[in-house]
């Protein structure tokens, strides 16, 4: 007997397969309630051709060229492909879970049926079944009657049924999140027992007991990294460094550049995260493979550099968009050319608090709340990047050419360079700026569910889906640039913050009003707002872990959490301390850009310290988890550490000549500043209490 669609899969519990290695296909169908009766004869390449030949893109764009060329054009045909691609893999991506849990071929309407419950499923099978099969029964009037309107509708349908199918989805996620709230366990049940996760199991190995609650999923993971990293926020906050330093080629070619290396530093990382799932994250890794001798100080160093670097990040983030929004206020009262208003110094430090204290509150809610937040995050990072991309250099009335885009170098610095090497080294700073965070994922392992896992996907997927959306921006903006000396000018509208007066002078060559253009700066600001929000989590969890080892002062304080299972000390503790750091900008920007410069390369030095020990100290020791690079571990590791090498070295270098007091790069003395009180707080102090990561099971 089949199986009944109303069915859900609390009265018949799904087992994983990962835990029952030996079952077969037919006994699987058994387990979900039906009998083999159809011949299973396919093979993978034999499945993979049904749907390849569906999908046809011979038949679809043969069929739908005109509409492309319509609308767009070239441009919309190139890059829309892309975009619609690697969406549709998301899509793809969350069916093929599915799939796997329950391979029937019922397929949509069995699996809303299993995901709904008893209450909701036989509604929503019912409707997510007929929509599928209206679908295919007009896509088959298409075909023979050739009707082109018709084809519009089918594919209409066909993303109506699937967004809706996600939609689904996601109210069905809430529902779990509820229930567990309730009390209802959400654990695996497998012959009685229940399956403990994985991540959990790992972290228990390690020496810690579960103190924060484990709710995040792998998107929220993911999402968490992908906001902090927001290419949204560092192309936009840093844009005019990349049109000084080099124009269109270190932007367009820069980006590639930075993004390529930072994925080897990025695949190191989930390597060693996958053996390591801890909140503690990199300073954790680095005492677990430094060795019993040089533990201590190895994790006591990366710790500093970690901690100290992202309150950096989070300084940086806000003080941004308090900036932005100085911009925005400017522009809104009628620009600097028309007596706008224009915020003092004081008012953006007060900007810069109010939006810290903001933070600190989303940050004192319940995981389950943040994990909202983390995912509306991401998917307003990506919308807002397709969103502006496109409708940019569609509404500028002066566009750029391909020519320009792709081949253009601005020597034309102001700065005294004319090196071209130099220049374009330069000009990597705000790819590599922007590229940096995803260690948030690994600071979220112990709120992940199976985190050896989870954690390592949400480091890479971040980096990697920032590297092609970031590049879209990129070329989307670059393509509405047309004269770079104008808009680095500290004489425009905008006040030389070049994006502001690329956005405002679209809208307003074309309609003449700039209303529009402030508009697309309030998405980037939510966006930078979000980049905050999670700066804050990733750092509050650094100071939660650091201090439950004993390494910061009154660490009993710092590591409590509260009945929500929240570390609230430590996210109002960093949330001061950023604040404390931006206090610098009242006295001298050049000493508040010294501070904030340890965002960077500071960071990049703790990334690289854990990955350095893995490649020599702990080559023959290291345990390898569920993500492994096999024998590539230790080459992709060498060259993450010579890349981090390389940038703390070339963006440590002057960026003005002659160099002045006013000029001077302050990196090297900031980073050098750090080192020294890190050491020597060991030398005179900390070696003689601080022994490393302490367990506390």
């Amino acid at each position: 007997m089949g199986i009944g669609i109303g069915i859900s899969a609390d009265s018949a519990p799904y087992i994983p397969l990962d835990h029952e290695p030996n079952v077969t296909d037919d006994a699987r169908l058994n387990q979900l309630g039906y009998k083999q009766e159809l011949s299973r004869s396919l093979s993978a390449i034999a499945n993979f051709s049904v749907t390849f030949s569906i999908i046809s893109v011979i038949t679809g764009l043969t069929t739908m060229y005109s509409t492309g060329l319509t609308f767009g054009g070239p441009v919309t045909m190139v890059y829309g492909w892309p975009i619609v691609g690697v969406l549709t893999m998301i899509v793809g991506l969350a069916m093929a879970e599915i799939c796997s849990a329950y391979p029937t071929s019922g397929g949509l309407y069995f699996w809303s049926a299993r995901l709904c419950g008893n209450e909701w499923g036989p509604m929503v099978s019912w409707f997510t079944g007929w929509t599928q099969e209206s679908q295919r029964v007009i896509g088959y009037t298409v075909r023979k009657k050739g009707n082109r309107e018709k084809k519009k509708k089918k594919e209409r349908r066909k993303t109506t049924q699937y967004i809706l199918f996600l939609f689904l989805l996601s109210v069905v996620k809430s529902t779990v999140q509820v229930c567990q709230k309730m009390g209802v366990p959400s654990h695996t049940v497998e012959n009685g027992s229940v399956l403990v996760d994985s991540g959990q199991s790992r972290l228990r190995e390690l020496g810690y007991k579960q103190e924060l609650k484990r709710d995040l999923s792998v998107f929220s993971n993911f999402a968490f990294s992908f906001s902090i990293i927001s290419v949204l926020t560092g192309i936009t906050t840093l844009y005019n460094t990349g049109l000084t330093f080099g124009g269109p080629i270190s932007l367009v070619y820069g980006w590639f550049i930075a993004g390529g290396f930072t994925m080897f530093v990025g695949l190191s990382m989930a390597e060693i995260c996958s053996s390591y799932p801890t909140s503690g994250g990199l300073y954790y890794w680095s005492a677990r493979l430094a060795g019993r001798n040089w533990a201590p100080f190895a994790s006591w160093f990366t710790g500093w550099f970690n901690i100290v670097g992202q309150w950096a990040v989070t300084t940086s983030v806000d003080f941004s968009l308090a900036q932005l929004i100085q911009v925005i206020i400017l522009l809104s009262t009628g620009g600097k050319n028309g007596g706008g208003y224009e915020a003092s110094k004081y008012v953006v430090i007060a900007f810069h608090g109010a939006i810290l204290s903001m933070h600190a509150i989303i940050n004192s809610l319940p995981i389950s709340v943040l994990s909202f937040f983390g995912q509306l995050a991401a998917v307003w990072n990506l919308l807002g990047v397709v969103l502006l991309m496109i409708l940019i250099p569609s509404v500028a009335t002066e566009r750029a050419s391909a020519k320009f885009v792709f081949t253009h170098f601005n020597t034309d610095n102001g700065e005294g360079i004319n090196s071209k090497v130099y220049i374009f080294v330069l000009g990597l700073l705000m790819s590599q700026y922007t590229l940096t965070g995803y260690d948030a994922s690994a600071h979220m392992t112990e709120e992940t569910k199976n985190a050896d896992k989870n954690g390592p996907k949400g480091i890479i997927s971040a980096i990697g889906i920032s590297i092609i959306f970031g590049w879209g921006y990129l070329l989307g903006i670059t393509f509405a640039v047309t004269d770079i000396p104008y808009l680095l000018s500290e004489d425009n509208d905008a006040g030389g913050y070049a994006i502001a007066e690329i956005f405002y002078l679209a809208f307003k060559n074309r309609y003449g009003s700039g209303v529009g253009g402030i508009i697309c700066l309030g998405v980037i600001a939510i966006a930078i707002f979000f980049c905050g929000m999670s700066s804050v989590t990733s750092n509050s969890r650094m100071v939660y872990a650091f201090s439950r080892d004993g390494a910061m002062p009154l660490s009993s304080l710092w590591h409590k959490v509260n009945k929500q299972e929240v570390p609230i000390n430590a996210v109002w503790l960093s949330a001061f301390i950023s604040f404390c750091m931006a206090l610098t900008s009242l006295g001298s920007l050049v000493a508040f850009q010294a501070m904030v410069s340890i965002a960077t390369i500071g960071l990049y030095i703790a990334y690289a310290l854990p990955i350095f020990f893995r490649v020599s100290l702990g080559r023959k020791s290291f345990v390898p988890g569920p993500f492994n690079l096999g024998r590539y571990g230790v080459v992709v590791g060498w060259i993450a550490v010579l890349w981090v090498a390389t940038i703390s070295v070339l963006f440590s270098l002057p960026v003005a000549y002659p160099v002045t007091s006013e000029t001077l790069n302050y990196t090297p003395v900031a980073v050098g500043g750090l080192l020294f009180i890190t050491v020597s707080w060991w030398i005179v102090s900390a070696r003689h209490w601080f022994t490393g990561p302490i367990t506390n099971i």
